[in-house]
């Protein structure tokens, strides 16, 4: 990807986040050299693409001016092949602002408890870790990240039987960054990226920010991704890159097999098509070992692998990371041409943490406390739901994923448990066609108590509600 590409490919993603709305003024080309160094050629053909892709318009003598956003992309079928809007952001923003409120009863949280991470000893490591940061800092631990952090991520990847260099890894802002980087170095504006239904949420709000189009390929809740699916789709569709989630995927939490793994990449490295690996919840195993990443079978640098701290040891400290393959030297661009670096001093800190805090013992200990929680919640869910209710059994991770025997509206269960004070996550959020009404998915990242208990009997009695049941 050239300079001008990439640097259009960042004022894009500002347009399409709301930053810069409709009708404002661009900055000037004089404005673009000075703040991003560039040639003028560079900066006026960045503006050239975005007229292209209906973001800006060019007045005359005036200078560019943001445009009206087109209606919303397409998402091609599953099984149809026929399209549907991905507007799924006004959903899963008022499903999530719902799940914040003070006192509720947290089983549609995308989070687990804080309580389960060693936060005092994170306080200790992050101190020690602003103390040994250098005025050079500053610069030296600009991307690719800080070096020792990136040295204890490769050891990481060491444990699990995964020769990665340090230098190919890149620090961001939490894996959703990453994740996001990643898309924006492999596509372009009305492009066709390969998500799995259901499939997290965020994957489906990058494509709609970015201007590009979902096609949804199937999970099942027992054997994961599709691959015959996915084979049929590459066939018939130009599809540009992948975004999935091989290991307790969300939200299913189901697994692919290493076979299932390998397979997908001798089939993604056939068409040549990018793998984007969303690899959070790889540590919150059960089994003694981690199950390989689909990254862990390519052999021509396709799959890009994404982790993060957020999930099992640093909620908010925001730190995550790539190992991009092919594609690390347009990440890390991007990244310098965005958020520029995640926090140097944090950064620091979790390397300390890693390298001196007890990671191992920690990541034993809510493994542990995740397993009986999701064992607590499978009783619970056989106790009070309705008979003929299905459910995932993960072996890591913190999500169950429930299909309802008979027809209901998870939209409406989710309304009217939030005003009994109980958080759940609906079915339609995972799919750009807001399909999977009969489904909701439950947080088992909490520890086990009889209010949580007590939530689930609730829901069971709001299963008959008449609002619920509109749908029989």
């Amino acid at each position: 990807m050239t300079r001008y590409e990439l640097l259009a490919q960042s004022m894009a993603a500002e347009i399409r986040s709301g930053n810069l709305a409709p009708g404002s003024r661009m900055p000037s080309l004089r404005q673009i050299i000075a703040q991003h160094g560039v040639s003028q050629s560079t900066a006026a053909r960045a503006y050239y693409l975005l007229e292209q892709w209906g973001l800006v318009l060019a007045e005359e003598r005036s200078g560019y001016y943001v445009a009206e956003l087109s209606k919303p992309v397409k998402a091609a079928g599953a099984t149809t092949g026929e399209t549907a809007s991905v507007d799924i952001s006004e959903l899963v923003f008022s499903v999530l602002d719902a799940a914040k409120r003070p006192g509720i009863v947290p089983l549609g949280s995308a989070f687990p408890s804080p309580l389960l991470f060693p936060l005092s000893r994170l306080a200790k490591s992050l101190g020690q870790g602003a103390r040994s940061v250098s005025p050079w800092s500053t610069v030296v631990d600009l991307p690719p990240g800080n070096e020792n952090l990136r040295r204890q991520i490769a050891l990481r990847y060491m444990r699990i039987g995964i020769s990665q260099p340090a230098e190919n890894i890149i620090v961001t802002n939490g894996a959703l960054e990453a994740l996001n980087l990643c898309l924006m170095a492999v596509t372009q504006p009305g492009d066709i990226v390969a998500v799995e239904s259901p499939g997290f949420y965020a994957a489906l709000q990058a494509i709609e920010r970015l201007g590009l189009r979902a096609l949804e390929i199937p999970v099942d809740t027992d054997t994961g991704l599709d691959l015959d699916a996915l084979a049929a789709a590459l066939e018939k569709h130009p599809i540009r890159a992948c975004w999935f989630m091989t290991n307790f995927q969300n939200p299913t939490g189901v697994t692919l097999s290493a076979a299932k793994k390998e397979a997908l990449v001798e089939l993604l490295a056939k068409h040549d098509v990018p793998l984007i690996e969303d690899d959070v919840y790889g540590e919150l195993h059960y089994a003694p070992n981690y199950p390989p990443p689909a990254m862990a079978f390519d052999r021509r640098g396709l799959v890009m692998h994404c982790g993060s701290f957020s999930k099992n040891l640093a909620p908010g400290y925001r730190v995550g990371w790539a190992s991009a393959g092919r594609f690390g030297e347009r990440v890390q661009r991007l990244k310098l041409m965005t958020t520029i670096s995640a926090s140097i001093p944090v950064q620091a800190g979790i390397a300390d943490y890693l390298e001196h805090g007890g990671y191992e013992r920690h990541l034993k200990k809510i493994r542990l406390a995740m397993h009986g929680q999701r064992d607590s919640m499978i009783e619970a869910i056989r106790r009070w739901l309705p008979e003929g209710t299905q459910h995932t059994r993960p072996e890591g991770g913190y999500f169950l994923w429930l299909t309802f025997r008979e027809p209901i509206d998870a939209m409406a269960l989710h309304r009217l448990a939030i005003e009994r004070g109980i958080s759940v996550a609906p079915g339609p959020i995972f799919s750009a066609s807001h399909a999977f009404e009969n489904c909701i998915r439950l947080n088992y990242g909490h520890p086990w108590s009889p209010r949580i208990d007590a939530a689930i009997r609730t829901l069971a009695e709001l299963l008959a509600h008449p609002d619920v049941r509109a749908r029989s």
